[in-house]
């Protein structure tokens, strides 16, 4: 086989076989494949595109490229959670002990970020002692005795993507959803989950900017799911606007344990029982997403969510008292208020603006180096529909460094947008895909 004839082949809209993209894989991780031959053929395929048997193809090469996790020892369904990024999203940490804490086993190795704010390990690492390295002997013994873990994923893990995806990053080939599908879906696999429920964003936040684009997304990897026997549903969410009132890691830590406390009933609570109840019904644990919906309600409620977030973070050598008092998490030296500079309605919030304003107060990274501050970030005070006068506060900003506060308050501001008139209700949820098709809210 010759890379030269894989390449020519894409580039004039042939299907590649399996073969053929297992060579490419396996070659290009070994080193025999030279990036500019492996840059040619992904930008082949960005214009090409892939058939769903291709992507489910390249995306079991990429998955078995190194080492894999075997979740057996574990009793049950393994289920898993991914969420395509977005602003203000702290799901995990809310949904992961409520599943759990209704009898089914999350195994979920997560990544740090690259953007406005952490990753989940990022943010998981703000609360005092938690260890998110964890071998996969001890990953498995947890999940095994706590029913859940959230760990980050090991260098051995899905090799293939680590090196294409930065080929992709600097070749303009990210936004291709097959790409994109293979990438999530092989670290899904690789990591030993049997059910899969996807959180795929749309809006100015989120990778996929239209809610169009996110459901053909959201249906690849449906697609890629069922093709190697997985249960997947993906529900397609908003993120025109932060899911959260907090943006920062130890802020954003500290808003999911007031959730799983009761003690908030915003769009981040909302969005992440709907996952909840998603996670049971494909792990089996229920009949009907209703009935999931009750359970993890009830979870929530018990204070049995709370509880298990208690275990984990102990299990993982974690101070667990954080969920009792918040006050033990990092926390800014000041605290800034931004109020409003006009009477009016929130008429929009640019979710990526002021995702980079978190990102300037030191949330979050430019770089893979870059170290990330889990004290600073932002509150948000108002979302999107609340009236306002002038002077009201719109946010809180917590800083540690003042070199680029003014440069975070003007992106800020040029994210929340003030009008005359109330605006056009956007549903948070959009709809749902499983194997069953598109379901559209």
């Amino acid at each position: 086989m010759r890379m030269l004839d894989i390449i020519l082949k894409k580039r004039n809209g042939g299907e590649l076989t399996s073969d053929e993209i297992d060579f490419f894989v396996r070659e290009y991780v070994a080193g025999r494949i030279p990036d500019y031959q492996a840059s040619a053929l992904l930008m082949a395929i960005y214009f090409q595109g892939m058939t769903s048997r291709e992507t489910a193809d390249l995306t079991l090469a990429m998955a078995y490229s190194g080492e894999t996790v075997d979740l057996s020892p574990v009793p049950g369904i393994k289920v898993d959670k991914h969420s395509t990024g977005g602003v203000g999203d702290t799901t995990t940490l809310i949904v992961a002990p409520l599943v759990a804490a209704c009898g089914v086993p999350v195994a979920k190795m997560s990544g740090r970020g690259l953007g406005h704010t952490g990753g989940t390990i990022d943010k998981l690492e703000s609360i005092p002692g938690f260890n998110p390295f964890q071998s996969i002997r001890d990953f498995i013994r947890i999940v095994k005795e706590v029913g859940v873990a959230v760990v980050g994923q090991t260098e051995s893990l899905v090799p293939a993507d680590k090196k294409l995806y930065a080929l992709r990053d600097v070749t303009g080939t990210v936004e291709h959803k097959s790409l994109i599908a293979s990438s999530v879906m092989s670290k899904k696999i690789a990591a030993g989950a049997d059910a899969i429920v996807l959180d795929v964003k749309a809006g100015s936040g989120a990778f996929m900017r239209s809610v169009e684009d996110a459901f053909e997304l959201a249906q690849e990897m449906v697609n890629v799911g069922v093709y190697v026997g997985r249960r997947v549903a993906a529900i397609v969410s908003d993120m025109s606007q932060p899911l959260g009132m907090a943006i920062g890691n130890a802020l954003e830590v500290r808003e999911a344990i007031e959730v799983l406390r009761g003690e908030r009933s915003e769009a981040l609570k909302e969005v992440s029982l709907l996952l909840g109840a998603y996670m049971l019904y494909v792990a089996g644990r229920c009949q009907t997403v209703e009935q999931g919906l009750e359970m993890v309600e009830e979870a929530l409620a018990s204070g049995r969510g709370a509880q298990k977030l208690k275990e984990m973070i102990s299990a993982q050598g974690g101070d667990e008292r954080v969920v009792d008092d918040t006050s033990l998490l990092p926390v800014a030296d000041e605290v800034i208020s931004i109020r409003a500079q006009r009477d009016g309605y929130i008429s929009g919030m640019d979710a990526y603006s002021i995702g980079q304003a978190a990102r300037l107060l030191g949330a979050g990274r430019n770089t893979k180096e870059d170290a990330i501050d889990h004290g600073v970030g932002i509150v948000l005070h108002k979302r999107v529909g609340d009236k306002v006068e002038k002077g009201e506060m719109l946010a809180e900003f917590y800083v540690n460094r003042e070199d680029a506060l003014q440069e975070a308050i003007d992106t800020f501001n040029k994210g929340v947008i003030i009008g005359e008139q109330p605006p056009q209700h956007k549903p948070l949820v959009y709809g749902v895909v499983t194997h069953e098709g598109i379901e559209r809210w």
